[in-house]
């Protein structure tokens, strides 16, 4: 590595430099693909880009089970979705759904009982 190659963000490895985000990959694909296909009634909801992260969906199960991933931008969700049947909503229009933030509190709550069941 030459002096001032750090400076240009040139670096070895395929690694990525510190402070830019990480776009989505293969791998974030896929498992949205897995997580969608293993569970029913399955939405996907669209995150904009910020200043931390890009582009993510949450796809949420009839359930509220969630699971969120980088996307590359919201027509990539949008082909995401069409090509396995499943909705997509902007979080930013619809917010998220009710299911999710009460599977979110029952996690919660089952962790809270089994930390307790543990000190007993």
């Amino acid at each position: 590595m030459g002096l001032f190659d750090r400076l240009r963000g040139k670096r070895g490895g395929g690694k990525q430099r510190p402070g830019t985000l990480r776009g989505a990959t293969d791998a974030d694909t896929s498992h949205l693909d897995t997580w969608a296909a293993s569970r029913r009634g399955v939405e996907a909801y669209v995150e904009p880009r910020t200043n931390v992260t890009e582009t993510t969906v949450v796809l949420v199960a009839h359930d509220g089970e969630w699971t969120r991933r980088r996307i590359g931008s919201l027509g990539q969700a949008q082909d995401f979705g069409r090509k396995r049947s499943i909705p997509v909503y902007e979080v930013k229009r619809t917010g998220y759904p009710q299911r999710m933030r009460d599977y979110t509190q029952r996690q919660r709550i089952l962790e809270k009982r089994r930390r307790q069941d543990e000190q007993a």
